[in-house]
């Protein structure tokens, strides 16, 4: 049977902020959160050792609302955090409906489909809906929604990083290896789009459809399957099931770096990332959790700290206030990346640094030195306003 949790808790943000704001009397400001997953079945992996948490991206939440208790105890900010996990086969627009009875502002975990669903709801008209786990890029472009917004990169954002980092490098040509799943194809068009953009060449494309044992035969097939490609700078691997691209690394023909769902990654987080304070955000979350945070955590815990600091600022708890702060030029989230986070008012994506990383250490942060925008350096990432379709999401 599938629950629902309402949990109490008190709303806040950092102790620096009391020193700026008003020294007159706060007025109290309830507010509730929801947050709302569907849970879906992963098809079987190559390998047994990717195990995803169950509560990735809730734990995220958690540890947000725990970051931001002492302010907004002294604001007099209270919260509530209305939880529903529904479970595959389960009705996630009826679950929808009743959490948009209790409050607007929900953040969600599943699916694109499913996504905009929820948004589509006619009591999701001037909602504040925040996306954590769909990278697709059409959520951000074509198939925006105007109370729809995104705190996970999208495939756009985090391809542009690698490709920034690869002209840099003077890794002009790629070679790319990409899934037969449908995600696959798309992390695939991000990448050739990035290419495009900063002038790379995709010197050959391969589909990797085998269904052998890899972890015994890796040394013997991958040599073989990248024999016949021409000379490349970076092997770029499209699998976003992290599937068969673990095995691509060392064994390819040609002795070449790998980037993308593999080797140099682009993530919206790493437990790699320690700089700007990072650490300390790491080491409270493990110290809560018991594990690492993943992106899908770092983009819940910014999608609850976003409101945070809406409310903070604002001294408001009413929807259209709320969403007129956070696509104002006075929205700013210190996200542990270098730079301030704010929103981008024309289709509701989270700007943000994207670190490159390894397993054990971050190789650059995005943008780049020297890729230059005319408005804000964190547009060279993703869809920028003229490459965007969005027209549903307005100011």
């Amino acid at each position: 049977m599938r629950t629902i949790v309402i949990v109490l808790v008190q709303f806040v943000f950092v102790m620096v902020l009391i020193t700026v704001l008003p020294s007159t009397s706060f007025a109290k400001i309830e507010v509730t959160l929801g947050y709302l997953e569907k849970k879906v079945a992963l098809p079987p992996i190559l390998s047994n050792l990717e195990v995803i948490p169950d509560d990735e991206g809730l734990a995220g939440v958690n540890v947000a609302l725990n970051d931001i208790r002492t302010t907004g105890k002294f604001l007099g900010h209270d919260y509530k955090l209305v939880i529903d996990v529904v479970d595959e086969g389960e009705d996630i627009l009826e679950a929808a409906r009743v959490m948009l009875s209790i409050t607007p502002f929900i953040v969600v975990k599943a699916p694109k489909q499913v996504i905009l669903n929820i948004s589509d709801l006619p009591e999701a008209k001037g909602a504040i809906i925040i996306n954590i786990s769909a990278t697709d890029d059409s959520l951000r472009s074509g198939e925006c929604r105007s109370n729809l917004f995104h705190t996970i990169p999208s495939r756009a954002m985090l391809a542009d990083a690698l490709a920034q980092f690869s002209y840099k490098k003077r890794w002009h040509k790629w070679a790319l290896i990409k899934g037969d799943h449908d995600n696959d194809g798309d992390y695939a068009l991000a990448l050739k789009r990035s290419a495009k953009k900063f002038q790379l060449k995709i010197v050959a494309e391969l589909t990797w459809e085998f269904n052998a044992d890899m972890r015994r035969n890796a040394a013997q097939e991958v040599p073989l399957f990248t024999q016949d490609l021409p000379d490349y700078d970076l092997l770029i691997v499209s699998d976003e099931r992290h599937d068969f691209g673990r095995y691509i690394l060392y064994n390819t023909w040609l002795p070449r770096p790998v980037g993308g769902s593999e080797g140099l990654v682009p993530a919206a987080w790493s437990t790699a990332v320690e700089q700007h304070g990072a650490a300390q955000l790491q080491s409270r979350f493990y110290n809560q959790t018991k594990r690492i945070m993943r992106s899908i955590d770092y983009a819940a815990w910014a999608a609850v700290r976003s409101i945070g600091e809406a409310v903070t600022r604002s001294g408001s708890n009413k929807i259209e206030a709320l969403r007129a702060y956070m696509l104002s030029d006075k929205f700013e989230l210190g996200g542990f990346k270098g730079r301030k986070l704010t929103f981008r008012n024309w289709n509701g994506q989270l700007r943000q640094p994207i670190p490159l990383v390894h397993t054990r250490a971050v190789v650059a942060l995005a943008p780049i030195e020297g890729f230059l925008h005319q408005h804000n350096e964190l547009d060279t990432l993703g869809l920028d306003r003229p490459e965007s379709k969005c027209r549903e999401f307005t100011e």
